[in-house]
């Protein structure tokens, strides 16, 4: 059976963390995912347009969920921030008396016009929802066993929970049930569904990094190998700035962190560098040298 979704990969995984992109693409033909690209597709706003111009950011979500609305296929996003922002921009255009059509006028030029038959779904939630982990199980080559996992949700892909409903954002599970299926030990901590410090970075780095450092560190106390994220600007946080994090709380963190379709492929069998790790700052060797020692072995 195969699940057929409108891919809207968002800025970063074609931009700063193209390995996502590239691991994503690795990894959705096995799960039996097909994907129509929308490569016309704009920024989702990343929640900074909507603080300036709110109907320019609904105007840039629309267009986007009417290009998919055309093709009849739901949303598939990478990105936790798309995530969050998009099904907020679209529960309200759906549920806000008279604002579609309003957005609607800003749409005519194109010749599009969204009717609000669009749902907005991250991987994580396919893959939890749809495919189902059964399926997930059938696809594991080298299961991760040896691995303790921490999982890191991140703010936009479970909140506001009154947009979004996946699950709840005190308390998730399905970052947990997903590394469960692929046989590592997700890593209990409290800092897995706080902020990253991302949004602030550019204007309080110094708060922001020390945000990340004491997730990371915390993470690291309880005994983590690696971190999973399903949001690249989570990633970017949590890699990019990881030094100046570690500076931060005073430790040496040296902590991998992994996006969501980058810890599938490992476990799915497939080569380390098909998933683009060789990208990270913070160098993931160590998981994948544990991931390879695990695999079966080729009959002589």
């Amino acid at each position: 059976m195969a699940f057929r979704y409108a891919l809207y990969p968002g800025c970063a995984a074609k931009g700063a963390t193209p390995e996502l992109y590239q691991s994503t693409m690795a990894i959705i033909g096995r799960l039996g995912i097909e994907v129509v690209e929308l490569g016309a597709a704009a920024c989702c706003g990343a929640g900074v347009v909507a603080e300036a111009e709110p109907d320019v950011a609904l105007a840039l979500n629309a267009r986007t969920f009417a290009q998919a609305e055309q093709l009849g296929l739901d949303v598939m996003t990478i990105c936790g921030t798309c995530q969050g922002v998009m099904g907020a921009a679209n529960r309200r255009l759906k549920q806000e008396p008279g604002l579609l059509d309003r957005i609607n006028t800003a749409l005519e030029p194109e010749g599009l016009r969204y009717r609000g038959t669009v749902q907005v779904k991250h991987l994580l939630w396919i893959l939890v929802r749809e495919i189902g982990l059964k399926k997930l199980g059938e696809e594991i080559r080298v299961p991760l066993h040896d691995l303790r996992i921490a999982p890191f949700y991140g703010c936009y892909i479970l909140r506001p929970s009154w947009d979004l409903g996946f699950e709840d954002p005190e308390n998730p599970g399905s970052l947990e049930r997903v590394i469960r299926t692929l046989g590592g030990e997700p890593v209990a901590y409290a800092g897995r569904t706080k902020c990253c410090g991302f949004p602030i970075i550019l204007e309080q780095e110094a708060i922001a990094v020390a945000m990340a450092g004491i997730n990371m560190k915390e993470a690291k106390d309880q005994g983590a190998d690696c971190m999973v994220t399903p949001c690249p600007l989570c990633h970017m946080s949590l890699d990019i700035y990881q030094d100046r994090a570690g500076q931060a709380v005073r430790t040496a963190l040296n902590l991998p962190i992994l996006h969501l379709p980058q810890l599938l492929g490992l476990a799915m069998g497939v080569p380390a560098k098909e998933l683009g790790v060789s990208r990270h700052l913070v160098p993931v060797d160590s998981i994948v040298k544990r991931v390879e020692r695990a695999a079966p072995q080729p009959a002589s």
